[in-house]
Formats: structure tokens, C-alpha cells, sequence
């Protein structure tokens, strides 16, 4: 390297690593507004814990448009209840969760693939227990030819087809990473078949990374996270209304971020509890805040097997300027086999859950 080079490096690393200590310090990982849509990143424990058998769920995030190359995520889970005909009061999970996330003009991208193990006894009263395991890869990497040198500048601006002369500094690297939970859950059927006063309560605990791997980019360690969540669904009497909260709380090295809010659920057709012929379909609204970040406006429909979820993160902090207004646009689209809202061999409970 020449001294203009050399200096233009050493420039470009400051800035990089600054920017990267700056995301990472702050919020390591990935998260969504849509928590209760991605059981499998929220606890181990609660693979397989759902009212079904096979279980598939697609989401996507797109935030801060307004920039040149937004922050992009997606994530695709898949588990499945293991032993729950054989055996009387326990059974298995099994899941795959899969996420790739783009960040940013660098391209800053951590793509993680893993697999869950899950342990879940039924308890006398309707009360479930579980535990789960959860262990796999990450890669980082980032896309150099998005860097602008200073061997780059033709007298003007910068040309990208000049060839900078520099050599690879930010090799792709994967590291193992591993992670455990513990949950709850209760769940009580409606009195009377016309009733509709269902009530269902989950709580849990997880710890993420727990090797805590070290990141060779800023040269920290992926700090180990921290995961509580409780939510409940709580059908009211005689109506076609139901009541879901869910609250989120995650702290992360010297980061803690707080997701809580509510859901109303409308029954718009109830599945038949003696033939099984109607389908069943609601719409949940309602509103969720990550606690001195965003408000988030949330829709979702379920019809059957299906639920789609779409919620826009609305900017109330700092970042509100910096991101033109922009929040983040998220979906989520989950699909369980058979049909949650039946009863019968291989189901737990009638209603679907979100979380």
C-alpha cells in the first residue's frame, strides 16, 4: 500500500468498524416488531408448542426505506410436534428457524441457520411445561466493492472503475452459537359451547448465545441475550371478541429493549364444534410500542391453517429525523397443519395461539 492508500484504509476501517461497533453495541441482534409470529427467535421452548402438529412461518422486515439500501430481514421457521399420539402427557419439538439480515450501503449481512430440540410435559389442570435447546451457524460478511477509496478519486468525485489496488479486508467468517429456554403455558376451554370465554396464558425465559462467539469485525463478543415473554388470550363471554397482550422484554450487553402491547380479536365465523364444516376466521387490531422507539399499528388475518400478519413501525426516537419518517414495514405469514381451531387426536388446544 502506498501512504495515500495505507491512510484511506485506515480511514475506511475507523469509520466501518465505528458504524459497526455502533449497530452492534446497540442492537445485536436481529429483531421483530412481530415477535409473537417468530416463536422459534424468541425461545427454544417453544418448538412445538402449538396447537397442531406441523408448523411454517415466513417474515419479513423492511426498515428505513428512506435510506439508500435499507435494513432488510428475512426469516423462515419450521417445527413440528414429535410423539404427541404415542405418548399420554408428553411429547417432542422439532424445529428448523433460518434468518438472513442485510444492513445498510456495506451490505452488512449475518445469514444464521439452527436447529430446536424441545422437551413438552402436560401437567394435570391444562398447564404444559417445556423446555428447548437450540444450536447452529451464523456467517457475517460484508461487500467490499460498496467501499469508496481514496486511489478511487479521478480529480473529481469518485469513480468505481478505477481499480482501487487495495486487498480484501473483511473476510465472510461463521461461528457456532447455542441457546436455551424454559416456558409455560396454560390453557382452559370456553364453559359452554356458545360461551366463547376461552382462556389461554403462556410466560418464558431464554438466554441467546450462550458461547457468547466472538466477532471478528470490531473484535467484540456476540453477547449473551436475555428473553422474557408472557402473554395471554382472553375470550369474552357470550361475544365474538377475545383479548391478546403479549410483552417482550430483551436485554443484550448494555442494551434493553421493551415490546409490549395488545391485540382485540374478532371472530368473524366460528369454526362448527360438531361438524368442523365452517372455517374459522377473525381479524385481530390493535397497536404495539417498542418502548422509546416506534409505536406499531398491527393487523392480522386467520383464516383456518393460515394467519397473515402486517404491522408498520412508526419512529418516536432520535432515529425519527435520520429515517425521513420512515419506519419499517413487516409481514408475516404462518400456516399450521391440521387445521389449530379443531378438536381431535394430535391437537392440544382448540384455538390457534399467537405465541
Amino acid at each position: 500500500m502506498n501512504e495515500r492508500s495505507n491512510m484511506s484504509y485506515q480511514i475506511m476501517v475507523l469509520v466501518l468498524a465505528t458504524g459497526i461497533i455502533g449497530v452492534s453495541a446497540t442492537a445485536q441482534n436481529i429483531h421483530l416488531s412481530q415477535f409473537y409470529q417468530a416463536p422459534l427467535l424468541v425461545n427454544p421452548a417453544l418448538t412445538g408448542v402449538f396447537n397442531g402438529n406441523q408448523r411454517a412461518i415466513l417474515n419479513y422486515r423492511n426498515q428505513w426505506a428512506s435510506v439508500s439500501d435499507p435494513f432488510t430481514t428475512y426469516a423462515f421457521s419450521y417445527d413440528m410436534s414429535l410423539l404427541k399420539e404415542k405418548g399420554k402427557n408428553k411429547y417432542l419439538g422439532g424445529g428448523l428457524f433460518f434468518f438472513r439480515d442485510v444492513a445498510g450501503d456495506t451490505k452488512y449481512t449475518t445469514t444464521s441457520a439452527n436447529l430446536s430440540l424441545s422437551s413438552i410435559i402436560t401437567l394435570d389442570g391444562g398447564h404444559d411445561l417445556s423446555v428447548g435447546l437450540q444450536g447452529g451457524f451464523a456467517q457475517k460478511s460484508i461487500e467490499e466493492s460498496s467501499f469508496q477509496w481514496g486511489s478511487q478519486f479521478d480529480g473529481t468525485a469518485h469513480n468505481p472503475a478505477i481499480i482501487s489496488g487495495e486487498s480484501a479486508v473483511f473476510e465472510p467468517y461463521a461461528f457456532g452459537d447455542f441457546s436455551a429456554g424454559l416456558s409455560w403455558s396454560y390453557a382452559r376451554e370456553s364453559s359452554t359451547l356458545s360461551s366463547s370465554d376461552d382462556f389461554y396464558a403462556s410466560a418464558g425465559i431464554a438466554v441467546y448465545h450462550v458461547n457468547a462467539p466472538k466477532l471478528k469485525y470490531d473484535e467484540q463478543v456476540l453477547y449473551r441475550e436475555l428473553l422474557i415473554h408472557a402473554g395471554t388470550y382472553l375470550g369474552i363471554k357470550n361475544t365474538s371478541l377475545s383479548f391478546v397482550p403479549n410483552i417482550i422484554l430483551m436485554r443484550q450487553g448494555p442494551s434493553t429493549e421493551v415490546n409490549v402491547g395488545a391485540l382485540l380479536r374478532y371472530s368473524i365465523r366460528e369454526e362448527s364444534k360438531y361438524t368442523g364444516v365452517l372455517k374459522e376466521t377473525a381479524v385481530y387490531v390493535g397497536a404495539y410500542a417498542r418502548l422509546g422507539d416506534a409505536l406499531i399499528p398491527t393487523v392480522v388475518f386467520e383464516i383456518t391453517s393460515y394467519s397473515l400478519g402486517i404491522s408498520y413501525d412508526i419512529v418516536n426516537s432520535d432515529l425519527q429525523k435520520a429515517a425521513g419518517g420512515k419506519g419499517g414495514i413487516e409481514i408475516s405469514f404462518s400456516f399450521i397443519n391440521p387445521n389449530p381451531f379443531k378438536y381431535g387426536k394430535g391437537t392440544r388446544y382448540r384455538r390457534r395461539s399467537l405465541m
